[in-house]
């Protein structure tokens, strides 16, 4: 990060965005994140399930195979990432979910 970056230091991850809004805007509405850290990514991250991620990843022609997969918070929730260069910006995709367990049958614990 540079101490003198300015806003317009950042117009390259605030373009795409604004570019996604005309291209995409009726997808569903991310998380955004923009960093003077990171002056030229973009993330967007999506926290209610991995529908949303998936949407946007098949909409942005992200290959299936891009995706990574983990997990975190002791297993407990899976997250998928995915990254594409967008109008000279790096664009990050997360999605959050909670892994499902089911339930013992018969209600035995």
């Amino acid at each position: 990060m540079s101490e003198d970056l300015m806003l317009n230091g950042l117009a390259v991850p605030l373009r795409a965005l604004r570019l996604l809004a005309v291209d995409f805007g009726h997808l569903p509405a991310p998380d955004v994140q923009v960093s003077p850290l990171c002056p030229h990514r973009l993330e967007l991250r999506f926290h209610s399930g991995l529908p949303d991620f998936e949407v946007w990843r098949e909409a942005l022609g992200i290959c299936p195979d891009a995706v990574v997969y983990r997990e975190q918070s002791e297993g407990r929730t899976r997250v998928l990432k995915a990254s594409a260069d967008f109008a000279g910006a790096v664009l990050e995709l997360t999605g959050y979910s909670d892994v499902w367990t089911p339930e013992p049958v018969g209600g035995a614990a």
